[in-house]
């Protein structure tokens, strides 16, 4: 029953926050000084023209009326008509989510898998040269900015190694010498799953320095919150009684120890997960990756205001959902937070 309630309390709580995040977004984007009309149409709109289009959207209504109209049609699947590609947004968001996903994914990957075991081996190794090279390291990776790591990883690894490739999520010869079916729109499950293994490690080459780009500063973040929930854990009376009955120190450390820490890392994978979605716009900008990211620049730029509804709503959503879920982790790793 407490587990039933505490999951009922917290997707309570989510919708709110999501209503309270539409209903800002609405009006900020209503009261920005332009013509969505005009916009629309083009350059060259008539007044005549602006007029009939602002009637067609609704735009001449009151803002809350246009608020409650806008949430209705997006309940049903209506997310509105992008005014930079004229196509519904929903549909612009399906077409670009897989690539993105598959950079955050591959991304994320690679932050836990690297920096869950740093931030154990510097707990570990407290005051050790390792324990400040991988300090040294994480924080590295949380201040340097994505574009400039980005525009580094390039000009090293193309310009002057020439060893992985520039940008893009694959070579374009492959659309005629082994191209790639769409089935997921995961390029990598893709061709895995049609045993195209030439579009297979072209795809992965070119997620390499996207993917590292998008990962130093989860990897630092993740392996600073391991290290410090390691450490307060290291010190607990229950771990040196456990090292007083002569168990293997290893076992200690990555069952143990690392169990109990796990919390505040998952709730830090979580957040850093939830804001790669946001992360990477710089990362697809510098490598042409089409993505969500992409398409959130451009439509910022043009003031495409359905467009930019729909990408923050989705980004909103995505934050809330992933939160929820390791709230949930939480408390099914730890009892204690659920009563």
């Amino acid at each position: 029953m407490h587990r039933l309630e505490f999951v009922i309390r917290r997707t309570a709580a989510s919708l709110f926050v999501l209503l309270g995040v539409s209903f800002i977004t609405f009006f900020l984007a209503r009261v920005v000084p332009s013509n969505a009309a005009a916009l629309y149409i083009g350059p060259r709109a008539r007044p005549e023209d602006i007029a009939r289009v602002a009637e067609q959207l609704g735009l001449n209504r009151p803002l809350p009326v246009q608020y409650l109209v806008y949430m209705r049609a997006m309940l049903q699947g209506d997310w509105g008509i992008s005014i930079g590609t004229k196509r519904p947004v929903l549909q612009e968001l399906a077409q670009r989510l897989p690539a993105t996903l598959e950079l955050i994914f591959a991304a994320m990957l690679l932050a836990v898998i690297v920096g869950v075991p740093l931030g154990v081996i510097s707990a570990h190794r407290q005051g050790k040269p390792v324990d400040y090279f991988v300090r040294v390291l994480s924080i590295v990776g949380v201040s340097l900015p994505a574009f400039w790591l980005g525009l580094l990883l390039q000009l090293l690894f193309f310009r002057n190694l020439d060893i992985l490739p520039l940008a893009g999520r694959f070579n374009n010869d492959l659309r005629f010498t082994s191209p790639i079916a769409d089935i997921t729109g995961f390029l990598l499950v893709d061709s895995a799953i049609t045993g195209n293994w030439v579009a297979f490690f072209d795809v992965g080459w070119h997620l390499i320095l996207p993917a590292i780009t998008l990962a130093a500063y989860p990897m630092g973040l993740i392996a600073r919150m391991t290290r410090g929930a390691m450490l307060e854990v290291l010190s607990q009376d229950y771990i040196r009684t456990a090292q007083a009955y002569g168990l293997k120190e290893r076992f200690i450390v990555y069952v143990y120890a690392l169990k109990n820490a796990l919390g505040p890392t998952l709730t830090v994978i979580g957040l850093t997960m939830a804001f790669a979605l946001t992360g990477t716009f710089f990362v697809e900008i510098i490598f042409n990756w089409p993505g969500l990211g992409q398409f959130a620049v451009r439509s910022l730029l043009n003031l495409d205001y359905p467009a930019i509804m729909g990408i923050t709503l989705f980004g909103a959503a995505s934050y809330v959902l992933i939160n929820l879920v390791v709230d949930l982790l939480q408390a099914w790793i730890d009892p204690r937070i659920r009563l």
